[in-house]
């Protein structure tokens, strides 16, 4: 099903592309909150009344640490945390709404986690509406939020319907004891099967199911449960995330197994395409990187119309040249350039309700980093990309194409003219393809492993 010896070969660590450039590459000695919000405006002017803005709130409670995660999260079973820290986001919401020259429009709105089911209904329908006092509503808006099976209740379900909420997304990851009990995510299929049955019965037009693979004591038997009984919920997306195992980076947790426990390359990456075979056969649709849907979604429809697009949220049917992150370590995104919030729960409230908002790094694009952003972003959610005009050029390019020689040879890319095409054979090695053309990455490699390995 695949050349073992290409895995060898290009499984090296690289990033993830959910922006360009990524992050460990972002200057933040030449950044400040005043250009940050100064773009943010501009592109706030240029697009609200167009196509809207998006929102992401990040809520990063969680009860217990999943030792697989490599999120920014706060282990707690204090739920009196909750509403302290949604004054802090409506106040940082606030906050930019004052900035902004109008109403806010929003096209998507994603509640990401953590675990957003952590906090109550009530809670949530509070945060919900606070958002929306100060904002409208674009006409079939795309609302969406992650959820845990073990703490997501009917009454979460209804609640978010009623606000407008139409897709979830629970994090499976694997059936498996075993894996669960290593990565101390315990939850049964039952459990699934029900939170599930039940998003439909009250009208969820979008649920989604996240799978991992190359999980500790993961096996090809496993999978093949895990897969068996996700076939028989039949979500309308799954994605089938690789995990990435990161261990060096303060607070993922992910020292709670050896390296010895993961399965081998080869035996992941064989994880994978058993998975994505599967998947195929049962009707979903590749989506980009990782993420499969079944051909009535609406992230199929968009990969079908060229329309789908990347950001921090993952890929989404949806396009906003505006991205405001609200919530602790939360990452915006004018297009023009980035922030992040900082990343504790007590600094993130103290900054916000204040009245600043709680951006401590950055990076402002330059036209080189514009124009590399877009084809890196052409090559994850379309498998090509073109250079045809001036303006998709730049002086290196020659230099960087020169790099894809031998993935041409190992035939995983073809260029034709002025267009690049990673083929079907070469979709694993995406990433790799896209680091050919990362001029920031060429001209300061990292000296100890920063990313995770690209397979």
């Amino acid at each position: 099903m695949f050349d073992q010896t290409l895995i060898r070969k290009y499984n090296i660590p690289g990033p993830r592309y959910t922006s360009y450039p990524t992050v460990p590459y972002w200057e933040s000695d030449s950044f400040s909150r005043r250009k940050w919000l100064e773009s943010a405006k501009v592109s706030f002017k240029e697009s609200n009344e167009t196509e809207g803005i998006s929102l992401y709130i990040h809520l990063p409670f969680c009860e217990s640490l999943c030792t697989f995660c490599g999120c920014h999260k706060h282990i707690t079973k204090r739920h009196n945390l909750e509403s302290p820290y949604i004054k802090a986001v409506l106040k940082e919401w606030e906050t930019y709404c004052t900035l902004f020259d109008g109403r806010p429009r929003i096209k998507e709105l994603h509640l990401g986690g953590g675990t957003p089911t952590f906090f109550s209904s009530d809670n949530l329908k509070s945060l919900i509406e606070g958002i929306l006092e100060k904002a409208d509503l674009c006409p079939e808006p795309l609302l969406s939020f992650e959820a845990h099976p073990n703490n997501t209740t009917r009454e979460h379900l209804e609640v978010l319907f009623k606000l407008g909420f139409r897709r979830n997304s629970f994090g499976i990851q694997d059936y498996n004891p075993t894996v669960q009990k290593a990565i101390n995510r315990i939850q049964s299929f039952d459990l699934v099967k029900e939170v599930t049955a039940t998003s439909r019965d009250i009208g969820y037009t979008s649920v989604s199911h996240d799978l991992v693979f190359g999980l500790p004591f993961q096996t090809m038997e496993a999978i093949k449960d895990t897969i068996e009984k996700t076939a028989s919920i039949r979500p309308d997306r799954i994605a089938f995330y690789s995990y990435a195992h990161v261990p060096w980076i303060k607070g993922t947790g992910q020292r709670g197994y050896n390296d010895n426990d993961l399965p081998s390359n080869e035996d992941k990456r064989a994880l994978y395409e058993f998975g994505k075979e599967q998947f195929l056969a049962l009707g979903y649709k590749e989506i980009g990187m990782d993420h499969f849907a079944l051909p009535s979604d609406e992230l199929s429809t968009s990969m079908f119309n060229r329309e789908l697009h990347r950001n921090f949220m993952g890929y989404t049917s949806s396009k906003t040249k505006l991205l405001i992150g609200l919530g602790m370590s939360a990452i915006s995104d004018s297009w023009l350039g980035f922030s992040q919030n900082v990343k504790t729960v007590a600094e993130y409230e103290r900054i916000a309700m204040s009245g600043e908002i709680p951006v401590f790094r950055g990076h402002l694009l330059n036209d080189e980093d514009l124009i590399i952003r877009q084809h890196v972003l052409n090559l994850m959610c379309q498998f090509e990309t073109d250079f045809t005009s001036s303006k998709e050029q730049f002086p290196e390019l020659e230099d960087c194409m020169s790099k894809l020689d031998e993935m041409e040879s190992d035939g995983l890319i073809t260029r034709t003219g002025d267009q690049l095409k990673v083929l079907e054979k070469g979709r694993p090695f995406v990433r790799n393809v896209c680091m050919a053309l990362d001029l920031r990455l060429h001209r300061k490699a990292p000296k100890t492993q920063v990313f995770s390995m690209t397979i």
